[in-house]
């Protein structure tokens, strides 16, 4: 869209000034194929859906400024998950910072508000798990990935994605009262 909000037409322009078109070749499929996915995997990472957007739109951004190469790999979709990632933990960390500051600066801990409705108690207790296993999980079952796809938006060994999955799994099953915390066995 233009500044009028009308569909801009043409090749995309940066700055004022005309972009080759043949750089761009397969972009706009590519967004549009991705956007709900990498929502959703963001989402399932924050619980937040303002900043599900938001990553999800950096992601795309980025992979925009650097189409020329990303286009060349074998999964650029996998590229644009790693974005995710790395994204979600830099903006959680930001929070937390963020809280604690506003908490000093008040004289006292900054209040955390929870959003979550009670039917996403699963994602929750996702995003509760440390952070590589939080990502190996939504990753898992939220996009059905098999492992080697995991450890490819990763940038780990399988080996290391089924650890996660499997210590993940666990916990998770612990939280949400499927195992019996005290033995370690089934209930």
């Amino acid at each position: 869209m233009d500044t009028t909000g009308r569909a801009a037409t043409g090749p995309p322009t940066t700055g004022g000034t005309s972009v080759p078109h043949g750089r761009f070749d397969g972009f706009d499929d590519f967004a549009q194929r991705e956007r709900g996915p990498l929502v959703a995997f963001a989402w399932s990472l924050t619980g937040d859906r303002a900043a599900s957007e938001d990553l999800a739109q950096e992601a795309l951004e980025a992979a925009w400024k650097r189409w020329d190469t990303v286009a060349g790999y074998d999964r650029p979709g996998a590229w644009a998950r790693r974005v995710v990632a790395n994204a979600a933990t830099g903006r959680g960390r930001r929070a937390t910072r963020e809280r604690r500051a506003y908490g000093r600066w008040m004289g006292r801990p900054a209040a955390t508000v929870e959003l979550e409705p009670q039917d996403h108690r699963f994602w929750g207790e996702v995003r509760k798990l440390p952070q590589r296993q939080a990502q190996a999980v939504a990753l898992h079952y939220l996009e059905d990935m098999p492992i080697g796809d995991i450890a490819a938006v990763l940038g780990c060994a399988e080996g290391t994605v089924k650890a996660h999955l499997h210590r993940g799994r666990l916990a998770l099953a612990r939280s949400l009262g499927l195992l019996d915390t005290d033995e370690g066995g089934e209930r």
